[in-house]
């Protein structure tokens, strides 16, 4: 296992193993990023969703269609133990809600918001901050329709970082690339803010 994070960046993989990363999601934005932060060395995740995977999921999140009608937490903790099986994966079979976020995610450093509709991130953001004023939340906000990656950034407000293009809703549809980008803008960020939270 000595090789499998030798190629990253370096101080990185001793500060990701020690950290705990929150996914609210397992869908295309929290499959995609835990499996990229997982490739990165993070060493602790939290991941919560209530939800199947579905035959219609697979354009854009990291299943395969044998995993129809597998729980989707049960089907992502499997992937990210295939990558790396030390990494400790704690996964909730269960719906978020405003009331029970600080009991699932009170352990995590930060929190990687992965819902689709707007209304749930307002709220999982205005949870989270009301609870936990001092960590970090990454949200994606606008990952709809195709091309325009130009468009795509990452604003920061306080504590809040989010990142997408803003403006774009579901009614677009959703397509691989672009989903996964944001998702992997969000990792990248829970990246950055964990490793300069120790400097």
């Amino acid at each position: 296992m000595k090789d499998l994070f030798s190629r990253n960046v370096p101080g990185t993989t001793e500060i990701l193993q020690k950290s705990c990363i929150g996914i609210a999601g397992c869908g295309g934005l929290g499959s995609n990023a835990a499996i990229a932060l997982v490739r990165s060395g993070a060493g602790n995740l939290i991941i919560v969703d209530y939800d199947i995977v579905e035959e219609s999921n697979l354009n854009r999140q990291q299943f395969f269609y044998s995993d129809t009608g597998k729980k989707k937490v049960e089907a992502l903790s499997f992937y990210l133990k295939a990558i790396n099986p030390r990494v400790n994966v704690i996964s909730h079979d269960c719906e978020i809600t405003p009331q029970n976020v600080a009991a699932l995610f009170g352990s995590a450093d930060l929190l990687v918001e992965a819902f689709d509709r707007a209304e749930r991130k307002k709220w999982l953001i205005e949870s989270w901050s009301r609870a936990f004023p001092n960590k970090p939340i990454i949200c994606g906000n606008g990952l709809s329709g195709v091309g325009h990656i130009e468009d795509l950034k990452i604003t920061k407000i306080g504590n809040i970082y989010f990142c997408g293009d803003g403006k774009t809703d579901m009614s677009m549809g959703l397509c691989a690339p672009r989903v996964a980008i944001v998702a992997n803008m969000e990792a990248c960020m829970a990246i950055e803010v964990l490793v300069n939270s120790y400097k």
